[in-house]
């Protein structure tokens, strides 16, 4: 596997980063992601691409926004896959 992707439920300003737990949605089930920063200036979306770096044990700039920079509904990439990404997603989900 190259790429992975799946949608993101972006949480700004929460107490602390956390990544894990489900948001149905009109695409499917997104992977909600909790972040401190506020939504300004691109700031949650940085924290956001740290925590699924974190989450998924690979660099930052393996992980991209593909849709929805502007809002909280989110599509990401992630690029160089490790293995067991998927199942790593799946257990994030289950959370």
């Amino acid at each position: 596997m190259t790429e992975l992707r799946f949608a993101v439920r972006v949480k700004p300003g929460a107490r602390r980063t956390l990544v894990g737990g489900r948001r149905p949605g009109a695409r499917g089930d997104a992977l909600v992601v909790a972040v401190a920063a506020p939504a300004v200036e691109g700031r949650a979306n940085d924290s956001v691409v740290r925590a699924l770096a974190e989450a998924f044990d690979v660099r930052p700039r393996d992980v991209r926004i593909i849709s929805g920079a502007r809002g909280r509904d989110k599509v990401v990439e992630i690029g160089r896959v490790p293995e067991g990404a998927a199942t790593r997603l799946d257990d994030l989900l289950a959370r």
